[in-house]
């Protein structure tokens, strides 16, 4: 890959041909950090347990948008799509994961399969953009995200759009890592995603500003760091990642300078 990639080919390269859900820090086609509760500290944990963590921060982040029984809900950077059958599923509600990948589009359907044929249209996929989404005005009546927004360039436009697919009295829910405050400048030294732009850190108060003007109200900012970097860390400890920068996470989570949140609209 040349100088001259720019951060957005490096992601499409990642999640499109690199297939990064493949890596062994992930589990059962999920791509993200999890959500955890006590693990016993005294075994190592289990794949079993490592999918059902990322399992949990999707039924964390829907649970946001409190979906009532048939409602229409969209996913940005649905990925594989293994996160919208369990939210189809679940929750009872009609699901269209957006990807702008062909390859992950590709894959979500082929790994859904049975999923997409027993939930008919509750469960379908489609090619777009988070700064433009490919759906009317008014259109749904929940849009959630998890850990994807740290790859968008654009987080204003991705609020707006989001405004402009909500119907009225619609509700937004993401799970994404941020800086509490003004981000450290070692963090690009730390984590080695950040320096080529595939990660972009910014503080979380600007993304909650961002949602405020394009319209969304009651914007909420929870801090769940806790429940995701110390048992993150102790996942990556049993792989072949435990030497990489994959560490340096709970690092920078314990030295204030970057945490996990949810924030809702």
């Amino acid at each position: 890959m040349t100088q001259e990639t720019s951060p957005q080919e490096r992601r499409d390269l990642m999640y499109g041909e690199q297939d990064l859900s493949s890596l062994t820090i992930f589990s059962g086609s999920f791509i993200n950090y999890g959500y955890w509760s006590d693990v016993d500290p005294d075994r190592p944990i289990t794949v079993d347990e490592r999918t059902e963590s990322q399992a949990e921060m999707y039924r964390r982040v829907v649970s946001r948008l409190e979906p009532g029984l048939g409602e229409r809900l969209l996913e940005l950077g649905c990925g594989i799509g293994v996160g919208a059958a369990l939210v189809a599923r679940e929750f009872g509600v009609m699901v269209t994961g957006v990807d702008r990948s062909d390859e992950q589009l590709e894959r979500a359907r082929r790994v859904n399969a049975e999923a997409i044929a027993e939930l008919a249209d509750r469960l379908t996929f489609q090619k777009g953009s988070v700064t433009e989404l490919p759906s009317a005005d008014n259109a749904v009546e929940g849009v959630y995200a998890v850990e994807m927004l740290q790859h968008v360039d654009d987080l204003a436009q991705t609020a707006r759009e989001v405004q402009r697919v909500l119907r009225p009295g619609g509700r937004f829910a993401t799970a994404a890592f941020f800086a509490p405050d003004a981000v450290e400048p070692s963090l690009s030294e730390l984590i080695e995603t950040i320096g080529p732009g595939i990660d972009v850190i910014r503080p979380v108060g600007e993304f909650a500003a961002d949602l405020s003007e394009a319209g969304l109200e009651d914007v909420e900012v929870d801090p769940i760091g806790e429940h995701v970097w110390p048992y993150f860390d102790r996942w990556v400890a049993q792989t072949e990642y435990a030497d990489s920068w994959g560490r340096n996470w709970l690092r920078c989570y314990e030295n204030g300078w970057i945490d996990y949140y949810i924030v809702t609209a």
